[in-house]
């Protein structure tokens, strides 16, 4: 049974229909908040959570439940209401379900999985009691150890939810690990591949033929010492401590599908009139034609594109960064993480971009030079990285071999080649010249790189290239 149950309804749920659902487990269960009040649970007579339930959020951005649910949402705006059942009591899973089918109930709309939503009975739950705390005082963490935090995800899509997030923040505020545990269908949504910490975090595929292995690299795993860690092959050596990869990893098949993506910083100087974004949207109106479609502080993207928004979101946090995920239309798949931080540089933004593409679709490679320049000329460039890689065009992450992008170009910003001692920018070691972008006396320097991904030398001049612009 699901451990998620979310309710997709054209109306917000109302007080009376979320104390409807929260009767759920019967009059006498325990309620209590967390969150800055913002996630309501429901708990066993020790005071430990049975189930959370996030406050009602309004998605106004067109197929992110699609994308992430694979489900049909009403027309947006609507509500997305989130129920989170402690793992592995059956009960509690059932009164998350029953939860979302009585706000659907009230509120009209439809829940996902449809079939954890089929009952308004009150669930018995006489005698049924959870993990003792702390594995279960975050919503979002299934087990606990000195090493790692567990998230079991059942999702279609492991999305960078709000919950996941305070996820990542506790573990690492904790110098700890974070495992995502999945079933074998699930993929990753970008905007989690982009924020995985390092080891020991990994993504855990549960695997019929090799147990566990690791979605991102194929490491086959096993729960060792308080975490999943990689098995060492049966003739490994310490000096060639070998890991085998699991079969399911290596099927891969080529469907012709490409991303093209797209990496860049720009450093603003600090002014209270700085408007933030613009480098995204520019690039973006640059490759697709469009603006983007949306943007949130978390997974769904619940809020229609705007400068002034994402600005004053980042104003408000300040000094701490803000972290954003940016969506497009649900015909052209593309996908944008971008961090704002402030720096003794500035105000800095960290966007990485991927378009997705079918066999029969063409890149927009001609429109990149053009994007730079605007980066180059209007909003600071600093620098920017592209790379066509094999890839799905829905741009969610399979646990199976994606091949590494291949760089097409990279671009130096004005400032930076400035610095730069004598002519080194401008003489490089490549084939081809860099192109100059904007004006003569101070320009942004664009450098072609072969692009093709099936022939990894472009990432040998691409290093080749790093070297000498690094004096080494």
């Amino acid at each position: 049974m699901t451990k998620d149950v979310i309710a997709l309804t054209p109306r917000m749920p109302d007080p009376l229909g979320v104390i409807a659902g929260l009767l759920s487990g019967g009059p006498d269960k325990l309620v209590d908040t967390a969150g800055e009040d913002a996630v309501v649970q429901l708990c066993d007579p020790e005071g430990r959570p049975l189930v959370s339930v996030e406050a009602p959020l309004l998605v106004q951005v067109a197929g992110e439940a699609e994308r992430l649910l694979g489900a049909t949402a009403p027309e947006v705006p609507f509500w997305w209401t989130e129920a989170r059942a402690t793992t592995g009591v059956e009960e509690a899973e059932r009164i998350a379900g029953t939860f979302a089918a009585r706000i659907v109930a009230v509120a009209g709309g439809s829940a996902w999985p449809p079939e954890a939503a089929r009952s308004l009975a009150v669930v018995k739950t006489d005698g049924v009691s959870v993990a003792p705390t702390p594995a279960a005082a975050q919503p979002a963490v299934d087990a606990l150890t000195d090493k790692v935090a567990v998230v079991i995800q059942d999702r279609p899509v492991v999305a960078m939810t709000a919950w996941l997030s305070d996820a990542f923040r506790a573990t690492a505020n904790a110098e700890l690990g974070l495992q995502i545990v999945t079933a074998p269908g699930v993929t990753l949504s970008p905007a989690v591949r982009n924020s995985f910490p390092g080891w020991p975090s990994r993504w855990v595929v549960q695997d019929e033929r090799d147990g566990y292995y690791d979605g991102l690299s194929g490491a086959v795993l096993r729960w060792q010492n308080g975490l999943f860690a990689p098995v060492e092959a049966a003739d490994a050596t310490p000096e060639d401590p070998r890991t085998p990869v699991a079969a399911s990893f290596k099927e891969v098949a080529d469907t012709g599908e490409r991303q093209l993506a797209v990496s860049f910083r720009t450093v603003h100087p600090a002014d209270e009139r700085l408007v933030l974004g613009g480098s995204i949207e520019a690039v973006w109106r640059e490759l697709t034609g469009e603006p983007p479609a949306g943007w949130g502080t978390a997974e769904p993207a619940n809020l229609p594109w705007s400068l002034r928004q994402l600005t004053d979101v980042a104003y408000d946090r300040a000094p701490q960064p803000t972290w954003a995920v940016v969506v497009g239309s649900p015909d052209r798949p593309a996908l944008a993480t971008v961090r704002i931080s402030r720096t003794t540089g500035g105000v800095e933004e960290d966007v990485t971009l991927a378009l997705g593409y079918g066999a029969d679709e063409d890149m927009p490679l001609g429109a990149l030079p053009r994007a730079a320049e605007i980066l180059a000329t209007r909003h600071h460039l600093q620098s920017m990285l592209v790379q066509i890689r094999k890839a799905r065009r829905d741009l969610a992450v399979p646990p199976r071999f994606e091949g590494p992008g291949v760089p097409l170009a990279f671009v130096l910003g004005a400032e930076e080649v400035r610095e730069m001692p004598g002519d080194r920018a401008r003489r490089t070691p490549l084939s081809e010249p860099p192109v100059q972008l904007g004006p003569k006396t101070r320009p942004a320097l664009y450098y072609p790189l072969p692009g093709d991904p099936s022939d990894l030398s472009g990432w040998q001049d691409f290093e080749r290239l790093m070297r000498h612009l690094k004096g080494a």
